[in-house]
């Protein structure tokens, strides 16, 4: 009793309302969390990056300091 029964018909109605009402918002959603997506992954390639020494360096030497 009471099932709600949406057809396609009436779910294409109720996103098209949704998209007129937070449209502009949805898309700055969108932009900032693929901005934030960006961020991340360049974060991530950063932190490998600072993980290899340097290739003009090189390692300090085991032994007696002389």
């Amino acid at each position: 009793m009471g099932a709600l029964r949406l057809g396609p018909v009436e779910l294409i109605i109720i996103l098209a309302i949704v998209l007129v009402l937070f449209g502009g918002r949805l898309r700055r959603i969108g932009g900032d969390l693929g901005g934030s997506i960006r961020e991340f992954r360049k974060g991530l390639k950063g932190n490998e990056e600072d993980k290899e020494p340097p290739k003009d360096q090189q390692p300090p030497e085991s032994g007696n300091p002389s």
